[in-house]
């Protein structure tokens, strides 16, 4: 067996010399885990359990299972994987230790005490005894929290298990610390049951949500990979966009959506765009911090790109008790406003490079061989990944047959064509492909439920959200930056996952007490956590751009945030703006389809203003004054209810100025007269 996180399948074979070929497996892995390379009776023994996992999550879509069951045995799959494919240290990678051969077995012990222990030793079951725990189940308990810590640390890195045993010294010794931080302070017999008995704590939502949906999309991600679909998705978007290499910018947006399916991780989407569109970028004229910019959105765009929208997606369903086809309802807009925001981006890229010189921006050189109809007629039923699953759900079934169902769609396709077909070897690659891809999120969802649990127990949520509004002292404006700012620390140092599931609990709340409708709260909060992606110390996507392209880290760093910014922006109107969940096709008392879409309108004529803010350039390069009105424009456009709510009446209808003074400047830019366009 070979797990190994390296370069996507899409990249072509030669495309990176081997320093840069390493440097960014290297980021892959940061972002996946480093894994042993098996081979042998090891190789088969890696292969075997990953399938079993999957043929067990693939039953209990189909079957009905116990809740703490499927809970139980998903998290014992992830800890047996982990500690088989994970090395506790690079030194020992691509051995089996005795160590390893003893946490696997602890983790098999664990998970057999949890399923079949409790009836055996006592005369109620295990979930019944938390509150007088025996003293095996404490020892039990104890063990399991430090499985579950150390998985998540090979998996995922130190700072998941560092940030939840801090939660934990929080639990015995809050009792210690002053108001409003204090509580009551709990010992092992009362937190440790909490943790590890009840599904509030490491069975809890999220691990629920892990296995019940997460591990399945990423089952049909990996179908969707052997099956060349994200292949095909590159190739098409280089042939429907031109098929030459002043298309590669627009090529990069259209790629990144596509690719959200089979991918559904931001730095494999940016190697594979940027393995195969940088070599066309720079003969455009982009520069390698420009160009590893827009790479690293593109690769965060495929985070939030449907069908599958990142695992977090998953979670803000159960949280508010939703139907999953709710949030890709809700999501709709936001996602097609973000790509719009970096066409907008691209084609100022366009325009500026353009002027630049002769022959800058008007590369004509092809760069695909066949057309996007010519592709389309071989390949196209891979086009069924994008709606499959919606359709599926549309009909009525729920998302886990949805997703399931899909499968077998995608299995039954792919033998339209001999190279794409998943014959019963390539299958079972694919099926325990996608098991290890679920690994580090199940232990990172492991891990966080840790944190939750210590957060529900003693009450920390419920305090953080007090200290929060006390703190922006009342204004709602205020609480949301807050909000933005916890989401955003917690982001930069824990996967988007953990980001969502914590501040969910504990940032969310202040909102919706504020008067947020609950589903705009943790959207919210989700497009924070996703955004944190591109910025520094975990920045891996901009990071792995740097290194294909061969720019500064931190410059492309900050060149994403440029390309992003304007997606910064927009989550703040959902929880600022009465009207403002229209954006998430909501519809208040008094709302219609008429008011939404003027939402719509606004919402992207603000985000191509400050687009053309960010870029300096329009139709021409901008003053500093044209820059700064243009921003101003953007924003009056985009937040109306601020200034309403700043000045009262003071200011008329403030979209209404920010349209004029965005017309205005435009007019301004179009008597100075216009570069020489790019082709």
């Amino acid at each position: 067996m070979n797990p190994t996180p390296s370069l996507p399948p899409e990249v072509p074979k030669g495309a990176l010399d081997d320093s840069t070929a390493k440097r960014v497996e290297a980021l892959i892995e940061e972002e996946e885990g480093a894994q042993n390379r098996f081979s042998g009776w090891l190789g088969w023994l890696g292969t075997g359990l990953a399938l079993a996992m999957a043929l067990f999550h693939l039953w209990a879509a189909w079957d009905i299972v116990p809740t703490t069951t499927l809970r139980f045995v998903h998290v014992g799959f992830a800890m047996g994987l982990g500690f088989l494919l994970f090395p506790v240290a690079r030194r020992w990678r691509h051995r089996l230790m005795p160590w390893d051969v003893l946490l696997i077995a602890a983790a098999l012990y664990v998970t057999w005490y949890l399923l079949w222990g409790g009836d055996a030793i006592g005369t109620e079951p295990l979930i019944d005894r938390y509150v007088f725990p025996e003293y095996q189940d404490l020892v039990v308990g104890w063990i399991l929290v430090v499985l579950v810590l150390e998985v998540a640390r090979r998996a995922t890195g130190w700072v998941m298990p560092v940030v939840a045993g801090c939660f934990m010294l929080y639990a015995f010794f809050g009792n210690h610390l002053p108001p409003p931080w204090q509580h009551q302070g709990y010992d092992t017999e009362r937190l440790i049951p909490h943790l590890t008995i009840t599904l509030d704590g490491i069975f809890g939502t999220a691990v629920d949500v892990s296995a019940s949906l997460i591990i399945l999309f990423t089952i049909y991600g990996a179908i969707l990979q052997m099956s060349g679909a994200g292949k095909f998705f590159v190739d098409f978007s280089f042939a429907a966009t031109g098929g030459r290499a002043s298309s590669a910018g627009r090529t990069v947006v259209l790629s990144s959506f596509l690719l959200g399916g089979p991918s559904g991780s931001g730095v494999a989407t940016t190697v594979t765009l940027g393995t195969v569109a940088w070599p066309m970028m720079r003969r455009v004229g982009y520069r390698p911090d420009d160009a590893g910019g827009l790479l690293a959105a593109g690769g965060l765009g495929a985070i939030i790109s449907p069908p599958v929208l990142g695992a977090a997606a998953f979670l803000i369903a159960e949280y508010l008790k939703i139907g999953y086809l709710e949030v890709l309802r809700m999501a709709a807009v936001p996602t097609v406003l973000y790509y719009a925001s970096l066409l907008f981006m691209v084609e100022l890229d366009q325009r500026r490079i353009g002027a630049a010189g002769p022959g800058a921006g008007r590369s004509g050189e092809a760069i695909v061989t066949e057309g996007a109809w010519a592709l389309t007629k071989k390949y196209g039923f891979h086009f069924s990944s994008l709606v499959a699953i919606v359709v599926f759900m549309v009909l009525g079934y729920s998302p886990t047959l949805s997703v399931l169902y899909a499968m077998v769609v995608a299995v039954l396709l792919s033998f339209l064509r001999r190279e794409s077909a998943l014959w019963p070897k390539r299958l079972v690659e694919a099926l325990a492909a996608g098991a290890v891809q679920s690994v580090g999120i199940a232990a990172t969802c492991a891990c966080a439920g840790i944190i939750v649990g210590v957060i529900t127990l003693t009450g920390l949520g419920l305090k953080f959200s007090e200290i929060a509004i006390q703190a922006a002292g009342g204004s709602l404006v205020v609480t949301a930056l807050y909000t933005a700012l916890i989401v955003w620390v917690v982001g930069l140092a824990v996967p988007v996952t953990a980001s969502y599931i914590i501040c969910a609990v504990v940032a969310a709340p202040a909102l919706i007490k504020l008067g947020v409708p609950d589903y705009a709260a943790h959207m919210f909060v989700f497009y924070y956590a996703v955004l944190s992606e591109v910025s520094p110390p975990t920045a891996l996507s901009p990071f792995a751009a740097a290194a294909i392209t061969g720019a500064g880290p931190y410059r492309t760093t900050l060149q994403a945030w440029k390309y992003t910014l304007p997606a910064f922006v927009l989550p703040f109107v959902f929880v600022t703006d009465p009207d403002g969940v229209g954006l998430l096709l909501a519809f208040k008392p008094g709302m219609g389809w008429g008011d939404v879409l003027w939402q719509i309108l606004l919402a992207a004529a603000g985000l191509a203003a400050m687009a053309a803010a960010c870029q300096g350039y329009a139709r021409r390069a901008l003053a500093r004054w044209e820059r700064a009105g243009l921003g101003i424009a953007g924003l009056l456009m985009v937040f109306p209810a601020l200034v309403e709510g700043s000045f009262g009446d003071a200011l008329p209808a403030p979209h209404w100025l920010g349209l004029a003074l965005g017309a205005v400047l435009l007019a301004l830019q179009w008597r100075g007269g216009r570069a020489a366009p790019a082709e």
